[in-house]
């Protein structure tokens, strides 16, 4: 009988770094393209604070752009790959549920791939915010991009049935079985995936989740801490299909999977700091 062992961490790639990239190939740079375009197109000052920066491929290529960047992440292992790999911006370690790198320092706040999300609670969320506000200047941007909670609203597709994937790395074929499942009343997107890999390891089971936020609900939490929304749509972004390219703006529905937020800092709370 073959055992499967339950990983500490909450995601086995987030501890690998090298395994991450493997998994999600970025070679075209998508993502930060498309933050940098959201950028440009409102007029984002220099300073930019990647939350959640993984590996810090984003933050490398709004550097590239022209930007001075700080990564910051709360995974060592990441940061230390960041540091090595993509070289240029700052990395720090912060936690996104309350951080404070400064008053007033940043002129836009971007956050990546549903790192947002794992803010579960109304309180971490209303950290994450707080943080936000105190980091940037008067006017800054804040640039999100996650899952839609509003996908979910009488969609079971993606719920229950476990999806396989596999990938090769370093000469080992690595392979998922992925099952989603709906926690209403937290309001939570819970992910079981078991981790097999063709060196003889035993399995590994990873279990985690992410906040779901409603389209109006996400617009009402960033009016309470003072930023007006910008754009709030549910495509074309880096993780949609078909994706973001150069030449499309942003859409006016908010029902896709995706849902990309822009706001501009503008005024005082009303939420608790």
């Amino acid at each position: 009988m073959t055992s499967t062992r339950t990983a500490r961490a909450d995601n086995l790639l987030t501890d690998n770094p090298e395994l991450y990239e493997a998994r999600f190939p970025d070679p075209g740079r998508l993502a930060g393209r498309w933050t940098e375009d959201c950028l440009r197109r409102h007029g984002a000052g220099p300073r930019v604070l990647d939350v959640g920066c993984g590996t810090g491929r984003d933050a490398a290529h709004l550097h590239g752009a022209g930007r001075r960047v700080t990564g910051a992440d709360l995974s060592e292992a990441m940061l230390a790959h960041a540091r090595t790999h993509h070289p240029g911006p700052d990395y720090v370690s912060a936690d996104l549920h309350g951080f404070d790198l400064g008053q007033g320092v940043f002129d836009a706040l971007v956050c990546l791939d549903s790192a947002l999300l794992y803010c579960h609670t109304n309180d971490q969320l209303d950290g994450f915010l707080s943080s936000c506000r105190r980091a940037l200047t008067a006017g800054g941007l804040l640039v999100a991009e996650m899952r839609n909670g509003a996908y979910f609203l009488g969609r079971t597709d993606l719920l229950g049935t476990p999806t396989a994937g596999e990938f090769a790395w370093r000469g080992t074929v690595h392979r998922s079985t992925t099952t989603l499942s709906l926690d209403r009343a937290a309001q939570l997107l819970r992910r079981t995936r078991v981790w097999t890999a063709g060196d003889g390891s035993e399995p590994v089971e990873q279990r985690s989740a992410w906040r779901l936020l409603f389209p109006q609900e996400l617009r009402r939490l960033l009016t309470a801490h003072g930023f007006e929304v910008l754009e709030l749509h549910d495509g074309p972004g880096p993780r949609t299909e078909p994706p973001w390219r150069e030449e499309l703006l942003p859409g006016r529905t908010a029902d896709a999977d995706r849902l990309h937020v822009v706001a501009r800092l503008t005024g005082t709370a009303t939420a608790p700091s």
